[in-house]
């Protein structure tokens, strides 16, 4: 029988971030998974405070090189890879000199929030799926951690529908307590036009704040899970209230075991 394929997409990994819940969980889950059967392809962005010769992080030439237009302008793509030895474990790197190449992960060392931080968000998402079509490896489940993730749905939902990769996938969203305070851009819901995508698809976004966009996240999966014991209430709600498969916080010795039976529910 062959493997289920899943595809981790996280905000945050350690050792690659201090550790936190969400960078745990992006480190540990991919590695229980895998140990239990499971075939993994794992993303995280090269944010600038990541250490590449201490991490060992090389380039992917075959796989960089590509521009993605993000409001009007060109931005070339790089994916760097790194190993996880004792995971057996690669991770890939979705960077970019524009975006990510600050030594800060979402804001700076005073707590301001990057104004660009909706554009990372657009670059990150197509970053992954581009460089995952390039790969040629079709995921049975795409799992996405952190708002910074948040428009994977949309995307694979909307945009990327008609590639065959991407036709059987099942989307699974994790909302932690990765609140981010300032409203994003005015003009977010315009920079994620692309051709199938509609301003009636993005309108739950008009206002970016953190609840709408993890809202707007919600509507385009097919399943969620709370990461954290606690998660924004009006997110919480909208959840319930959506009746989407849903998998409550699970605590560390059980949540690598009942993310894996989640997998086969959805």
């Amino acid at each position: 029988m062959e493997k289920k394929r899943i595809l981790y997409i996280s905000q945050e990994i350690t050792p690659y971030l201090p550790e936190s819940e969400m960078s745990e969980i992006g480190r540990y889950l991919p590695q229980g998974v895998q140990e239990k059967g499971r075939e993994i392809r794992t993303f995280m962005p090269r944010y600038g405070c990541v250490n590449e010769r201490r991490n060992q992080l090389h380039e992917v030439i075959r796989l960089s090189g590509m521009n993605l237009v993000i409001n009007d302008a060109d931005h070339p793509l790089i994916i760097k890879v790194a190993s996880i030895q004792a995971a057996r474990m690669q991770v890939y790197f979705i960077d970019n000199e524009d975006y990510f190449q600050r030594k800060a992960v979402l804001h700076d060392d005073d707590g301001k929030e990057f104004e660009d931080n909706d554009e990372r968000a657009v670059f990150f998402a197509r970053g992954v799926l581009e460089t995952v079509i390039k790969l040629r490896w079709a995921p049975d489940i795409i799992h996405c951690h952190g708002w910074l993730t948040s428009l994977v749905p949309l995307y694979i939902k909307k945009y990327y529908y008609n590639d065959p990769l991407f036709k059987n996938s099942k989307l699974v969203y994790s909302v932690y307590n990765d609140d981010f305070k300032q409203t994003l851009d005015s003009r977010f819901n315009e920079k994620l036009l692309l051709e199938g995508i509609t301003t009636d698809d993005v309108k739950m976004i008009e206002e970016p704040t953190f609840a709408n966009v993890s809202k707007m996240a919600i509507d385009y999966s097919d399943a969620v899970i709370q990461g954290t014991e606690t998660i924004n209430a009006d997110v919480k709600n909208y959840i319930k209230d959506s009746e989407k498969l849903f998998l409550d916080f699970q605590p560390k010795e059980t949540y690598i075991d009942a993310y894996n039976e989640f997998y086969d529910k959805v």
